[in-house]
């Protein structure tokens, strides 16, 4: 460990990242639970420095939207980078660009593959009357809840051994980490912002043309999804609009489109 960053430091970090859906929401998603677990460290690294701890508090306010169970190990390879005075551009290009990649595999690895097969055979468990089923099942929960501390020190040790590489080719990797993170960014607004527009033209007795199938899908597939949230970005950074206001604006229309059957 560092001078500042002590084990007990990191082992409550990684206890703390268990609440990194506590405070979840449509606008940042668990960007509240994520800043909440970092802060102790950030003020013990930043001490007086209030504009360097607002900084990074601020960076970690972006969107997040990672896995819960594998979170600990982007915490502590971002407080690695934090305790030895990274660029900011740098540590928050690395956390854009590393939060989706690590949703997928969390995701893939826990949510869909281990506890389904843990689940079936606990359920075979219980099902015939043994005990045993509950309890494995629990077992492997509690396990895999307690890894979060080790996958936390893994992110941090990681991030210390490989501060000198990012030092050298910091430029690089903020630009590739950007790219990635874009791309990241625009994946997730194809798979949250659904608009599908049921509006259909009748050409004849026999046929008519959906709006969205046959137009929109074929000339530029979720294209209206990019362009409302192209408007919200426009009203966000040009008008300064309040999320909530536009949170707002965006039930009302929902509503409204689909009363009248265009949506």
């Amino acid at each position: 460990m560092g001078s500042e960053i002590s084990k007990k430091d990191i082992t409550r970090l990684g206890f703390r990242s268990s609440l990194l859906q506590a405070s979840f929401n449509y606008e940042r998603m668990q960007a509240g639970g994520f800043t909440w677990a970092m802060l102790p460290i950030l003020k013990k690294i930043y001490k007086d420095d209030k504009p360097g701890l607002s900084a990074a508090m601020k960076d970690n306010l972006e969107f997040i939207n990672t896995h819960p169970n594998l979170v600990g190990f982007l915490m502590g390879l971002l407080i690695s980078m934090e305790e030895k005075g990274e660029n900011r551009d740098t540590i928050k290009g690395l956390k854009v660009a590393l939060f989706g990649p690590i949703a997928g595999i969390g995701d893939a690895i826990f949510w869909f593959t281990l506890l389904p097969i843990m689940a079936g055979i606990c359920s075979s468990f219980a099902s015939q009357g043994n005990l045993l089923g509950p309890i494995l099942f629990f077992a492997v929960y509690l396990l895999i809840f307690f890894l979060r501390v080790g996958w936390t020190y893994v992110g941090y040790s990681v991030g210390v051994k490989a501060i000198d590489k990012v030092r050298e080719n910091s430029q690089m990797i903020a630009r590739s980490a950007t790219i990635l993170g874009i791309t990241v960014i625009g994946g997730l607004i194809a798979s949250y912002v659904h608009i599908n527009v049921v509006t259909s033209f009748a050409i004849d007795s026999t046929h008519s043309v959906a709006l969205q199938q046959d137009f929109f899908d074929k000339v530029f597939p979720n294209i209206l999804p990019m362009a409302y949230t192209l408007l919200m970005y426009y009203f966000l950074r040009v008008k300064k609009a309040h999320p909530v206001l536009l949170i707002g604006v965006t039930f009302v229309l929902s509503i409204v489109c689909s009363a009248f059957g265009i949506l």
